[in-house]
């Protein structure tokens, strides 16, 4: 019998993405296939003996992220996560108390008022490289898993056309999660105050995350620091 991990839909035609926005724009069409309210895509690396989640794209809003901490999204990424091919499980932070060596009732409590009560985690092979995608529900039941397989598939496909921007990203990325989301939103053309409507903040604190991007990226103006995130796959 053939692995499913090898099965594409007759339908399936591999995607083409070459910048962070491109992926952005694939996982939120994922997700919303899948009835997902959330998605993260984190790459797993070892720092200081410990594995931390690098989040290379997600629509988690930023201070959910904060609270929830990347040692949390690294465990919540591996633990559970379903191999390419295998049956996804789901996850229910109501469940918690039976799973001591993932959540305590405090990291439950959290990911529950912050919206996330039913969560998957699906393991994505991009040629040698191993990613996580974090898909999560405010109602239990309501994500579609019987296409998570086939999801699974072509996130793979889709990551495996980029190689050399993800590894940029996991590697290289000197950028804050908010930085890189002021960036991003700046080359897409919107102005410093819809930036700030967007995200929720004024528009002075905007101007201060662009500016520390321009001083780390060492560019001389927004410009050039889009260019360069583009060119190094941040955003």
């Amino acid at each position: 019998m053939t692995s499913l991990a090898l099965q594409a839909p007759e339908s399936f035609q591999p995607l083409a993405l070459s910048s962070r926005s491109d992926l952005t724009a694939f996982l939120m069409d994922l997700a919303a296939e899948l009835l997902a309210d959330a998605y993260m895509l984190v790459a797993i690396v070892n720092e200081e003996d410990r594995n931390i989640a690098r989040i290379l794209a997600s629509n988690w809003i930023h201070d959910a992220i904060e609270l929830v901490g990347h040692d949390l999204i690294a465990r919540l990424a591996q633990l559970p996560a379903a191999a390419p091919g295998s049956r996804p499980r789901s996850l229910l932070v109501s469940h918690a108390p039976a799973m001591p060596d993932l959540l305590n009732g405090e990291e439950a409590a959290l990911l529950d008022v912050l919206g996330h009560c039913e969560l998957y985690a699906l393991a994505v092979q991009a040629g040698r490289q191993r990613y996580y995608l974090l898909l999560s529900s405010e109602h239990v039941d309501r994500i579609d898993e019987h296409r998570l397989v086939g999801a699974q598939m072509r996130c793979g496909y889709a990551l495996s056309q980029m190689p050399d921007l993800l590894r940029a990203a996991v590697t290289r990325d000197p950028l804050s999660d908010r930085e890189r989301e002021c960036l991003l939103w700046v080359s897409e053309g919107k102005t410093t105050e819809e930036v700030a409507l967007i995200l929720g903040v004024s528009g002075n604190t905007v101007n201060n995350y662009v500016t520390h991007a321009i001083q780390k990226l060492s560019a001389s103006n927004r410009a050039m620091a889009i260019a360069t995130a583009i060119r190094s796959g941040m955003i």
